[in-house]
């Protein structure tokens, strides 16, 4: 599929630099130069009912939204000087969540409306949709900011135990809050949506910490990827060590139509007398 920017004008001949970075274009008695970079669109999402799509163009910054249902219904979002670094769309496929270059974030129901919050990293949804957790971060202090979904009001908010937090994620049955520390400091901690911290979980102290983490989809394991090279599986009632696997992988997913196959070699021996005529 091709891919258009809006239209420049020009009045002359237009030219490409020898690396392709740069089109020099004239426009009456003035050569402009455009960076070719900053036409690219740098990211595309679906809404999850599949009616509408975004296209995110980040250097511009500017989002765009088209629907499949309605062609004539279009959404632009430019957040002018704050710029962009990242939009997506929320679980009712009504609002656009975009954060900008100052790590603010917005929730956009086809118009831009500030809840008042900053981004470090990490936003995670519950299943049903109905409410998001935010990471945020004050006075040198990480916490969570529980907001429901229909209206973007802050339900809650709690301090977390942690340096600099790295991400979150909800439990497939939204029951608990995994929360993992910055690679500096080896730390998981399990939360409760009332702000309890059920349990804490460090397999080391010296050395680089947490890569990632993942919920298997029944939500009764809870897979840690750590820079020892190491795959730790907690399980969700004692949340104890369940078993351990050396894995040097740069990131821990849960399947998404994936397909495992276990090779089985066998070995036949052939008797040479039974050959024998």
């Amino acid at each position: 599929m091709d891919q258009f920017t809006e239209a420049y004008k020009q009045t002359g001949p237009c030219c490409f630099s020898p690396n392709a970075c740069f089109i020099a274009v004239a426009v009456d008695y003035c050569l402009v130069i455009h960076d070719t970079l900053s036409f690219k669109i740098s990211y595309i999402e679906w809404a999850l009912d599949s009616e509408y799509i975004l296209c995110g163009l980040y250097k511009r910054p500017m989002i765009q939204a088209w629907s499949l249902t309605q062609p004539e219904w279009t959404c632009k979002i430019d957040e002018g000087p704050a710029g962009i670094a990242y939009a997506r769309w929320s679980p009712n496929s009504r609002h656009i969540l975009t954060t900008s270059d100052f790590q603010q974030i917005s929730s956009s129901k086809f118009i831009v409306s500030n809840v008042g919050l900053f981004l470090i990293k990490g936003i995670s949804f519950t299943q049903d949709g109905k409410y998001a957790a935010i990471c945020t971060r004050r006075d040198c202090k990480d916490y969570i900011n529980l907001l429901s979904c229909h209206t973007w009001e802050i339900m809650g908010v709690f301090a977390i135990d942690t340096l600099n937090l790295a991400d979150i994620e909800w439990s497939p049955d939204d029951s608990v809050i995994v929360i993992w520390d910055s690679p500096l400091d080896y730390k998981v901690l399990i939360y409760s949506p009332d702000g309890r911290c059920l349990f804490k979980y460090q397999a080391y102290e010296s050395g680089l910490g947490v890569k990632s983490d993942s919920w298997s989809p029944c939500g009764q394991f809870l897979a840690v990827g750590s820079y020892d090279q190491m795959l730790r599986v907690l399980n969700h009632l004692t949340w104890k060590t369940f078993a351990e696997f050396d894995a040097p992988l740069s990131s821990v997913r849960g399947s998404c139509c994936a397909a495992v196959f276990k090779v089985i070699v066998c070995c036949y021996f052939i008797s040479l007398n039974s050959t024998r005529t």
